[in-house]
């Protein structure tokens, strides 16, 4: 313990003897934050002494933005209300798209099913019993079409939470543009494109990292001459999270993630300022409720010092860490699930104290299905409620000078760079998911936070107290079973109509700029726009990029 570390110790234990002598017993409990972080029993100016506070602080929208990017936040203009959507057909997500719309929704936000993602069509043997069934089915254009028909492409900005085929459906989403007569340069959104979390966290990957993270920087690059309002990337820490990860790794996995991405990208030639401003972040929720708050603004702080003084950004836009946030899926329960609906509210909460720019509310029932239409109602109307009716969005970052808030965020920063360190020591985020140190850091977090719950030292209300007896709720969404006969057969009257030559010009122009330097995206929107379908776009890439195969279990 350091002499500071040690005055600071014996001021406590003063205070504590003068004031707290004969107090009631506190109950039996493990006082600490998901991250294991100690929770003092009151916290006073004195657990600010040794940081650079208020220095650290700033104003709002300076650097370094722990207060939140914008300098009015949302007396300005709320966050953007984008409800995650996507099931079976592209006619059936369409409708839920514009119904969602006519609520107030603010944002679009599509959730492809698993075969999408993973770069297969639904015609594939692979796919068999998946399509459609955890997102929407998009095979060709012609699916994405009907997804966004009648929609006003120039006037709402849409999320797609894709990865390793990102550069196809942001291809597909761009032609439909076209075809509608919107200007690529009003179109606005972003493609998740994070293939560093699918290596340690989520398993959607197709191409080996090196190849990928050249789809990832031919995105960069062809975005800023010709989607300048495009988020390139958003790297995602929601997925590192749902995977067992405390919030500290959460944050310093992500942004170690985000300096690869940087690094490969000016590696490539790219100046940092050209692309930097169009990154952005994705962050999950979870039912800590002053550690998640504490979590957003430790993460806005350190990214800026990084962008600033690490790769010499000059562009005040490029120290900016803007994010999007979902409320935590792992934390709903079948259980109870009614219960979800509060969680939900304090989860998304405090995203908005923490300063986010875009969220998501999961619904009550997504531990059981699909959202209903009700369900995904309600889940608005809480990010609703929370925007118009309780005050917290009148002035911009209620919650700072808390003595308790401040202390977490400087604890929680300080965890960070440690873990940032360490990654550094082993090379970078590439070099350290090769040897499985992410991954073994998630999943040792993952089973102390589930040995908590089976001990009682965390309880879950539904799950290991206050249990009841319960009959499952009746209405669950469920998707119709014909979704992957039907686009089995959209697809073969797709082959039979479209121009075959075109489209086997198009896929061997594709594989030869992939086998040299210049850059595929033209080339796969040259492909999407002869109706090459995703599946086939990927087996292009795979023949000659090769497949992703993790060969250790960690």
């Amino acid at each position: 313990m350091d002499e500071k570390a040690r005055e600071l110790s014996e001021k406590r234990e003063a205070w504590e003897k003068k004031f707290f002598s004969g107090l009631v017993k506190e109950r039996q409990a493990v006082f600490q934050t998901d991250s294991e972080i100690p929770v003092e029993r009151l916290y006073s100016p004195l657990d600010l002494e040794g940081f650079d506070y208020p220095a650290s602080l700033g104003f709002p929208g300076n650097y370094p933005f722990t207060r939140g990017v914008q300098p009015n936040m949302y007396r300005g203009r709320f966050w953007t209300m984008r409800q995650y959507a996507g099931f079976g057909t592209a006619e059936e997500t369409n409708k839920r798209f514009k119904y969602l719309l006519e609520q107030g929704q603010t944002g679009l936000s599509v959730a492809f099913d698993l075969v999408t993602q993973i770069g297969y069509n639904s015609d594939h043997p692979m796919a068999q019993g998946e399509v459609g069934k955890v997102g929407v089915a998009i095979d060709s254009l012609e699916d994405m079409e009907t997804l966004l028909d009648g929609l006003p492409l120039d006037q709402v900005s849409t999320s797609m939470t894709i990865n390793a085929p990102a550069a196809i459906l942001l291809a597909m989403y761009a032609a439909v543009a076209e075809k509608q007569g919107v200007d690529l340069t009003l179109l606005s959104g972003t493609i998740q494109n994070d293939i560093l979390k699918e290596y340690m966290a989520r398993g959607t990957y197709i191409f080996p990292p090196a190849p990928s993270m050249r789809l990832i920087t031919d995105t960069f690059q062809y975005c800023s001459e010709h989607l300048p309002n495009w988020n390139t990337i958003s790297i995602s820490g929601y997925h590192i999270r749902e995977a067992g990860s405390t919030a500290v790794q959460e944050v310093a996995f992500t942004l170690a993630d985000g300096i690869a991405y940087v690094q490969a990208a000016m590696d490539v030639g790219l100046k940092v300022d050209d692309f930097a401003p169009r990154l952005s972040f994705f962050f999950g929720a979870h039912s800590n409720f002053f550690e998640e708050v504490a979590k957003y603004r430790v993460a806005r702080r350190i990214w800026a010092k990084i962008m600033r003084e690490r790769f010499q950004a000059e562009n005040p836009r490029s120290w900016m860490l803007r994010f999007h946030t979902q409320t935590a899926g792992c934390t709903l329960t079948a259980q109870q699930p009614e219960a979800n609906i509060m969680r939900v509210a304090f989860q998304a909460l405090s995203a908005v104290l923490g300063g986010t720019q875009s969220l998501h509310t999961n619904a009550w029932d997504e531990a059981l299905a699909l959202p209903t239409e009700d369900s995904a109602l309600l889940a608005l109307r809480t990010q609703q409620v929370i925007a118009y009716e309780i005050g917290v969005t009148d002035t911009v970052d209620p919650l700072a000078g808390s003595y308790y808030i401040e202390k977490l965020t400087n604890d929680l920063e300080q965890g960070v760079w440690a873990y940032l360190d360490k990654i550094e020591e082993l090379g970078g985020a590439v070099k350290a998911i090769e040897q499985g140190f992410q991954q073994k850091e998630i999943q040792a977090s993952a089973y102390r936070y589930q040995m908590d719950i089976e001990r009682q030292d965390k309880i879950i209300v539904g799950v290991n107290k206050f249990q009841k007896d319960e009959t499952p709720p009746q209405g669950l969404l469920k998707v119709n079973p014909r979704v992957e006969e039907e686009q089995i057969r959209k697809l073969a009257n797709l082959y039979a109509k479209r121009d075959q030559k075109k489209v086997e010009a198009s896929l061997k122009g594709l594989q030869a700029a992939a086998q040299g330097t210049e850059n595929v995206m033209p080339h796969i929107l040259e492909a999407v726009k002869v109706y090459a379908t995703l599946g086939e776009i990927s087996d292009a890439l795979r023949e000659v990029f090769g497949e992703y195969k993790q060969e250790r279990a960690f």
